[in-house]
């Protein structure tokens, strides 16, 4: 985690490009005075650092470049020892690198001169360690679920493309993603169509009751798919056979991803139940407990920013022009921030947009309403109504207060353009 900082009075500057085994460490003592040596990414050679820094003139800042989470462990060191600790961006740092050097060259020891000029000049970003700041558990608990919901999502892709065309093609269209525990259940038992029409109906009526749920009109559902199965144009293959071994193989790691995922998120409202953060973040049309616990996850404490506009650019939904002489381009949203804050606010508006009596749907349709049926005038209400939903969260986090539904006073009639989309309450 991290945000702006501004530049403060330091007596000793250290700038450290972050490997996986090894770390080029650059100090500049008062006088400049310049020290470089490599450091191991061990314990021995972080309490040398540490040793080393006591030693320094104080105050002493610290920045690095982060690769991956191999930089979280030192600077949780440092930060428990007291040193000031910030972070700089790499792709900043590539340009402020061939600004400098004039070539695109590089090498640890060159990235740690760059690292060492951008921290003198304040280009850098205060660093929050997330389990000195209380909220690991949540990223770690947010990133899981994630992971879990990506492997569903890949093996439910694979089932959808590989298996059903092969064994069942008819039954693909009763496959509901929101409620595919039943779907599961049903394929272990019956893999293919051969399997159903192996059954009479009665018999498959009995065995099938039970594994499909809850239904509409069951009774006339389970004789729809009884006939789909009798025309199947599936491969005739047995069910003791390799093929739909494999098969229900992937289908129960299909239920196991299934369980586990949901698993994580009665664990996550379980954690957060008494949080009033959560709960403030919860009362926002769209937002259930894994986007919840999602967006507490990676932006930590919302109050730590000073005014919205802070928390938009951290989420990338600040705008950004691109600007050359004559040319004036478009303005765009810069999508430099967190990637899983944008897509947790965006996912939350395309639900917000399709429910009833809020202030989201009512600026998306005011939005779409000269043109409904563009897609690119959806897709830009979809991003502004993204980012009023990260400023409303801001706000409700920081006062402490529920979301009230109401509707917005109408604008002037005409197009709205980007920036007053986003900039808009």
């Amino acid at each position: 985690m991290a945000t702006r900082s501004h530049p403060t009075p330091a007596a000793t500057w250290v700038a450290i490009d972050i490997a996986k085994r090894y770390h080029a460490v650059l100090i500049e003592a008062p006088g400049n005075k310049q020290q470089r040596f490599r450091m191991a990414s061990s314990r021995e050679d972080h309490q040398r650092l540490v040793d080393l820094l006591r030693q320094m003139p104080a105050p002493v800042r610290v920045a690095m470049e982060p690769t991956g989470d191999c930089h979280r462990t030192l600077a949780f060191r440092l930060l428990q020892e007291g040193f000031e600790v910030c972070l700089v961006s790499s792709v900043a740092g590539a340009r402020y690198r061939e600004v400098l050097f004039n070539s695109w060259d590089k090498n640890d020891p060159k990235d740690a001169s760059v690292i060492l000029a951008m921290l003198k000049q304040g280009m850098t970003m205060r660093y929050v360690d997330p389990l000195l700041a209380g909220h690991h558990g949540l990223q770690e608990l947010s990133k899981t679920h994630y992971q879990i919901s990506l492997a569903r999502t890949r093996l439910q892709h694979s089932l959808m493309t590989h298996y059903l065309p092969l064994y069942f093609p008819e039954i693909e269209r009763y496959f509901d993603g929101a409620h595919a525990d039943w779907f599961a259940r049903f394929m272990l038992r019956f893999p293919t169509a051969a399997s159903i029409r192996q059954l009479t109906w009665d018999a498959f009526r009995k065995e099938a009751w039970e594994l499909v749920g809850r239904k509409v009109n069951k009774q006339t559902w389970l004789t729809e798919l009884y006939q789909c199965a009798l025309g199947s144009i599936g491969l005739p293959v047995d069910d003791d056979s390799i093929e739909v071994q494999s098969f229900r193989l992937q289908l129960r790691r299909y239920q196991l991803l299934v369980e586990q995922r949901d698993a994580l998120a009665a664990q996550a409202h379980q954690l957060l139940a008494d949080n009033p953060d959560y709960e403030s973040l919860r009362s926002l049309p769209g937002i259930g407990p894994v986007l919840a616990l999602t967006i507490l996850a990676e932006a930590g404490d919302l109050r730590r920013f000073a005014h919205h506009r802070q928390f938009l650019k951290y989420c990338g939904f600040d705008l950004a022009t691109c600007q050359s002489g004559q040319y004036r381009g478009h303005e765009r949203l810069s999508k430099r921030g967190n990637a899983r804050l944008r897509f947790a606010f965006w996912f939350a508006a395309t639900i917000a947009v399709r429910m009833r009596e809020n202030s989201f749907r009512d600026k998306y349709e005011r939005y779409v309403k000269n043109d409904p049926n563009n897609a690119d005038r959806k897709r830009k209400a979809l991003t502004a109504v993204a980012a009023k939903m990260a400023r409303v969260a801001y706000g409700l986090v920081k006062r402490q207060t529920q979301y009230r539904c109401y509707f917005e006073n109408a604008l002037p009639r005409g197009s709205i353009p980007l920036s007053g989309a986003v900039g808009t309450s």
